[in-house]
């Protein structure tokens, strides 16, 4: 597992190619670098450098494969930044990602499959702290981020939560 207070592991996820990575692994459970080019446009080379990189800081590992089949899965889907000092860039470009991706589920979908909602409460820091991990749970509850991808229902569709509990 990443060490998340390091800040040269952070500095591995400043990248925005890299976040798209973590979502293909994320998505396919496991995927091969030409699987990741195809699925991102990008050429092979490029996502086997990205790849290589979140290896070395411990975000991806290498999957069972057979063959010339070289696949990566993430080393944990468990993930939360604290978004100040060295974790900066890192949130920015996670950040940028949610909101991209966001963006092109609108323009693909044109229907109510979205939503987009925005809430304010009065928290202090350990509440704030509670209802992060409340959230968590709940997902997790119906499947979140840990389910293997063969027990997911053949129904399942992805969602994506994006949240932040900030104390302004």
């Amino acid at each position: 597992m990443a060490d998340t207070a390091d800040p040269k592991a952070l500095r591995a996820l400043a990248h925005p190619i890299r976040w798209r990575l973590i979502d293909v692994l994320l998505s396919e459970g496991t995927a091969t670098v030409t699987r990741c080019s195809r699925l991102l446009g990008e050429s092979t080379a490029t996502c086997s450098y990205h790849l290589t990189i979140l290896a070395k800081y411990g975000f991806i590992a290498r999957a069972a494969g057979t063959g010339k089949e070289r696949p990566w899965r993430l080393a944990s889907t468990d993930l939360e930044l604290r978004p100040s000092g060295p974790a900066s860039a890192a949130a920015g470009a996670l950040l940028d990602n949610e909101f991209a991706r966001l963006k092109a589920s609108i323009d693909r979908t044109g229907d109510h499959s979205t939503k987009i909602m925005a809430a304010t409460a009065w928290l202090t820091p350990r509440q704030a702290e509670q209802a992060a991990a409340e959230i968590r749970q709940t997902l997790d509850k119906y499947g979140g981020q840990g389910r293997d991808v063969a027990d997911r229902p053949a129904e399942a569709r992805e969602i994506r939560l994006f949240a932040s509990i900030s104390l302004a």
